[in-house]
Parts: C-alpha cells; sequence; structure tokens
C-alpha cells in the first residue's frame, strides 16, 4: 500500500468514527447543561465551594465566576511549582524558576499548554499529575461553560441570564470530561502508552554513556490533553515519544479525542437552539476547512520540488517513522486547527508551505473545530460578523437564530476577533526589533521570523504547539508569551459573555420571506468565505515574509 492511501484511508477512518460519536454525545451534552439535576459528587463540590447552582448569572457575575476561578487556577499552579523542591514525588528535581512557574501557570490555566522545559527533566510526580493534569480537565471545562452560555444567551428570550457558571464547570468535568478521558486511558494503556509513577531509571548503554527514562501517569495525562484540548506532554517529544503515543493506532485514537467534544458540540448547540439543522450548518463549515487544510498539508508534504525529499518519497525529516507522513499531516492539521498544542512530529522540519497551513490554522481563530469550547463559542462570533455582512449586501437588518444583530453586537464581535491578532502582530513585531529575543533563534531568514511568528501566534491562539528552534525557555519568551496566552484567552471571553447578555436580552423576531436561512448550505459558505477573508487576510502580510517565502523560495 502506497503511503499516501495509507494516509487517506486514516483519514476516512477517522471521520466514520467521529461521525459515530456525533449524534449520542452531542445529545449527552446537551442534556447535561439542561437538566435541572445534580449528582451527588456534584452537590458535595458545591458545598465545598460555598456555590448555589440554583442561582441563575448574567453575565457580568458569569464572568467574573470565569476569571475569579481562572485567577486562583493560576496562582495555585504557580506556587505548586515553586515549592516542588520540598514536596515528595518530585523525583529530585527543584523548584521551577519564577519566570517559568509563570509561563507555565499561564499556559495550563488558559488551555495553552505552551511548553518552554523539559517535561522529564523539570517536573515530578506530583505537579505533573496534581497540578498539569488537573488543569487540562479545570481550563478546559471552563471553555465549555462559556460556550453553553453563549447558546443559551441565543436560545433565551428577554432575560439577561446565562444559567451558572459553577454547575456548568462542575457537569462538564464530572459528567463529560472525566469519564471519556478515563475510557481513553485504559485504551491507550492497552495500546501500550505507560501509567505508572515509578523514579528515574537507566534503560542501557548509548554510544558510552547510559539513557535515563523517569516513568509517570502518562496514558490518564495523554488522555484528557488530548480530549480537552490541551496538548501539553508528559515528555519534551510530546506524542512522538513512544511512552506517549506508541503506535499508529493510538496515534488515530489521539486525533479522535482531539476532534471528538468540539465537533459533537455543533449538535449540542442545534439541540439547546432548538434547530439541529443549525448545528449542522455550523459542523458543515468547520468540515469544509479541516478536510482542505487536511488534503493540503498532505499534498504540501508528500509532493514538492526538493530532489532530497523526492527519492526519499516525501518530507520524511523530523517525523517519526511509525506513523509516516499521512498521519503525521493528519495530527498536525487536527491540532493546530483546534486549540491542542500536542505534536506528534517537528514542526520546523516541515516544507515551508507545510508550517504556513498549520500557523494558518491557528490564525484562523481555530474554529475547525477549534478548542473544547472555544472553537464553537469562535465560530459562532464569526457567524455573527457573516450575518451582518449578509445585512449589509441586501440591505436588510441583519439576524441569527431570531436575533437582531445591531451596533452592540457587532462591537463585541469586532472586539472579540481583532484582539488575537493584534497580541500576535504587536509582540512579534516588538520581539524581532528588540536585540535580545533575536538571539534565540537557530535559523536565520524567513524561517527564523516564523520562529517567532509561531510561537506568539500559538501562544495568543491558546494552542501550545511550538515550531522548534526558537529557545523559548529565557526571561523575555517566558512573560510575553505567557502575558499573550492570558490576554488571548480571557479578553475575548469578556466579548463573548457580553455579546451572550445583549442576546439574551432580546424578544425573538420572526421569520419572514427576507430572513437569510443560516441552516443552508449557502449560509455554510458564506461562513467560510468570512473565516478566510476576515480572519486569514489579517495576518496575510506577516505569512509572506515567513512560511510563503520560504515556501517558494525552496
Amino acid at each position: 500500500m502506497s503511503p499516501v492511501l495509507a494516509g487517506v484511508l486514516q483519514f476516512l477512518a477517522l471521520m466514520v468514527a467521529l461521525a459515530l460519536a456525533y449524534r449520542p454525545l452531542g445529545d449527552y451534552m446537551a442534556g447535561v447543561y439542561s437538566s435541572p439535576k445534580h449528582l451527588r459528587v456534584e452537590k458535595w463540590i458545591y458545598r465545598a465551594v460555598g456555590a448555589n447552582p440554583a442561582t441563575e448569572m448574567r453575565w457580568p457575575a458569569y464572568l467574573r465566576g470565569v476569571l475569579g476561578f481562572s485567577l486562583v487556577s493560576v496562582l495555585f499552579l504557580y506556587l505548586l511549582q515553586r515549592v516542588q523542591g520540598i514536596l515528595p514525588g518530585s523525583l529530585g528535581f527543584a523548584s521551577i524558576d519564577p519566570d517559568q512557574a509563570f509561563n507555565t501557570a499561564a499556559s495550563f490555566v488558559s488551555n495553552t499548554n505552551w511548553q518552554s522545559y523539559y517535561g522529564e527533566q523539570a517536573m515530578g510526580h506530583v505537579v505533573q499529575t496534581g497540578g498539569l493534569a488537573v488543569q487540562n480537565f479545570l481550563s478546559a471545562a471552563v471553555g465549555m461553560a462559556v460556550a453553553v452560555a453563549l447558546v443559551r444567551g441565543f436560545a433565551r428570550t428577554r432575560t439577561g441570564e446565562l444559567g451558572n457558571f459553577w454547575a456548568d464547570l462542575v457537569r462538564g468535568t464530572v459528567r463529560i470530561l472525566l469519564p471519556i478521558a478515563l475510557v481513553g486511558a485504559v485504551l491507550l494503556v492497552a495500546c501500550g502508552a505507560i501509567q505508572n509513577f515509578a523514579g528515574i531509571h537507566e534503560v542501557g548503554q548509548f554510544m558510552g554513556g547510559s539513557q535515563q527514562w523517569n516513568g509517570g501517569a502518562v496514558a490518564s495525562q495523554e488522555a484528557i490533553k488530548e480530549l480537552g484540548t490541551n496538548g501539553g506532554g508528559y515528555f519534551n517529544a510530546n506524542a512522538a515519544h513512544p511512552f506517549e503515543n506508541p503506535s499508529g493506532l493510538s496515534n488515530l485514537l489521539e486525533v479522535f479525542l482531539i476532534l471528538l467534544i468540539p465537533l459533537s458540540l455543533t449538535r449540542t448547540f442545534g439541540r439547546m437552539v432548538g434547530s439541529v439543522r443549525q448545528g449542522y450548518a455550523i459542523l458543515a463549515t468547520m468540515t469544509a476547512i479541516w478536510v482542505v487544510f487536511t488534503g493540503l498539508m498532505m499534498w504540501t508534504e508528500f509532493h514538492h520540488g526538493a530532489p532530497a525529499f523526492d527519492i526519499a518519497g516525501g518530507a520524511l525529516e523530523g517525523k517519526e517513522t511509525r506513523f509516516g507522513i499521512g498521519a503525521s499531516s493528519i495530527f498536525s492539521v487536527a491540532t493546530t486547527l483546534t486549540s491542542t498544542g500536542a505534536v506528534n512530529s517537528f514542526l520546523s522540519s516541515y516544507t515551508g508551505f507545510g508550517g504556513g497551513i498549520a500557523m494558518l490554522g491557528m490564525q484562523l481563530g481555530e474554529i475547525a473545530p477549534g478548542g473544547v469550547g472555544s472553537g464553537l463559542y469562535g465560530i459562532l462570533v464569526m457567524a455573527v460578523i457573516a450575518v451582518f455582512l449578509a445585512g449589509l449586501m441586501v440591505g436588510r437588518t441583519p439576524e441569527y437564530l431570531g436575533k437582531k444583530i445591531g451596533t452592540r453586537q457587532i462591537k463585541f464581535a469586532a472586539c472579540y476577533i481583532l484582539i488575537t491578532p493584534a497580541l500576535v502582530l504587536c509582540f512579534t513585531g516588538v520581539a524581532m526589533a528588540l536585540p535580545t529575543p533575536v538571539n534565540s533563534l537557530t535559523n536565520s531568514g524567513a524561517h527564523g521570523f516564523s520562529e517567532i511568528l509561531y510561537a506568539y501566534t500559538s501562544g495568543a491562539n491558546n494552542n501550545g504547539s511550538a515550531f522548534a528552534g526558537l529557545n523559548a525557555d529565557t526571561q523575555w519568551f517566558n512573560t510575553s508569551i505567557g502575558v499573550a496566552m492570558l490576554l488571548g484567552r480571557f479578553l475575548p471571553m469578556v466579548f463573548v459573555l457580553a455579546l451572550a447578555g445583549s442576546l439574551a436580552e432580546q424578544k425573538p423576531v420572526p421569520v419572514t420571506a427576507g430572513t437569510l436561512r443560516t441552516d443552508k448550505p449557502l449560509f455554510s459558505g458564506l461562513l467560510v468565505g468570512t473565516i478566510m477573508i476576515v480572519a486569514g487576510l489579517t495576518y496575510f502580510p506577516a505569512l509572506a515574509l515567513g512560511p510563503l517565502a520560504e515556501g517558494l523560495a525552496s
């Protein structure tokens, strides 16, 4: 079987598996967030934190819950790293330096999971399991809660209430993330991933010296790392490490976990707004972009004019032979179109165009299908922009799901789509202008610029993957990328919740003959065009200086 055919068959198998899980999981999540009942363990949690899950919140109160909980999470994870040296189970590792501890705390709480450290050489079992793995659950649950709040804004009328943040947070963790992650961890162990609390030990003699590895609760962290679109790996090699991702089967399972909840949330959206066809329209938009990006990535990595690559049968440098080009391309597109920083190959070794595709996937806002929760609310904001543009073209007041999109709503949506590009481009420009940051580059020219552009794109878009080749463990990059991650995560949430509150206050607008049908293929096409033009062209000048210049020169 040719490598190209093998890659295509894997992609088709993945699509079939996701299609089978789409309806039952989507319906289940809609029931979870709509049920008036609370499990006993959930009641214990509410009592412990002093929350009343029956209290409805308007958007400012909901936002205070999101920000307050996330602030406490950042402080807890920061302190846990700073005292690692005196904790049991630290494997003898020292406490983390302040700038790196801040960067890591900001990274995991913001669902970015950017890592400027070697996981197996810096973090002990307590920090890995009690700190990082816990935030993999909680940060994902926060994103899902904000998405559900926006969906309620579309579904509810004449009320500013969006539900209860604490109830949404706890239910997302207990009823959705925990059960699926448990099954995923067991399957990964069956595939060969490790799960233990072993210490550091030698595994053999290599080139006159010994090689050491430490064990860890890898499978359980790997499961939620992918399911929650987090991405932080137990080992520095991330999903390219055989302890995390042993085989082609485990690789396909991990991609399935990455895409499972973001795609299924479109079904949840359709159920909660009372029209599954609306969910299908959003799903069609996400799927179209995902399929095209995967096809382009495979094409550019399999076929190009470089003689050395042609002899090898494709751009194999930096890719694991147990996966090959096809599975590596599928994985890289899945992780960069979602907010998953996991990598199973060395992105800096991709072709110029291949690296650009990965970068553009993040710069679109990671909405195809995007992160857990963040992908849904991101594409719904783009849907608001799309109906606004359609209204301008035909001279009608724009409406979406029975809600008028007026000046207030479009200002919230515009602020949302401008925040991340401003962070990426400003930080990149400053880093290139200062004398010190460029010393971290291992490449010059267009590729070196791409390394810095990718780092801030990954941080501000809460992805966390690294182009590699950039020494990001410096005070400048730890601090600046940490700030970009926090602002890129929580500033957009402010405008999402404000938009949700303004929509929930409205009364429904009756459907007329002139109403734009947003559950039709025409709207899906309009939405794809809006995403590519409004979001994609924002970065075109920067892409022209980096991956496009490199690709055209090769």
